[in-house]
């Protein structure tokens, strides 16, 4: 492949996925479409890596992910769901199932925020599940 045509097709996706400016030839309309369209297929993968944020958003799911994630470049669909409930928990704007799916994901992964989402280590595993059998049984174990 050509470096010219390398860098025309970098050009086009920016424009597509990264709010990158719109390359010379091609229809802005057409190219607004595409934006649009490639922002639903986001926002539904989203949807189905995180139900229930996306049923707390409601109707308003698609417009709730296209104002946090246009001219966000992708980077999964995992972490940018993470990255919005935890934007809108801090806000104080997300609903108790979506909180409850955010710490089920809390306990179970590690989560920096910049890389992908790791299990958590084998201490953090058992220390997590021992607190949720407790929890389950009512009892305080050997220490009380």
């Amino acid at each position: 492949m050509s470096g010219d045509l390398a860098q025309r097709q970098a050009e086009l996706v920016a424009a597509l996925v990264a709010g990158g400016a719109n390359p010379a030839g091609f229809d802005e309309a057409r190219l607004a479409a595409a934006r649009a369209a490639l922002l639903r297929k986001r926002a539904g993968l989203v949807a189905a890596a995180w139900p229930l944020l996306a049923v707390d958003a409601g109707t308003d799911w698609q417009a709730r992910f296209a104002a946090r994630f246009d001219g966000v470049a992708p980077y999964g669909a995992q972490r940018e769901g993470w990255d919005l409930a935890r934007e809108l928990a801090a806000a104080g704007r997300l609903g108790a199932g979506a909180r409850r799916e955010l710490a089920a994901r809390e306990a179970a992964l590690h989560y920096d925020g910049r890389t992908a989402p790791r299990p958590r280590g084998r201490v953090a595993r058992w220390w997590h599940r021992s607190r949720l059998d407790r929890s389950r049984t009512g009892s305080r174990g050997s220490d009380g």
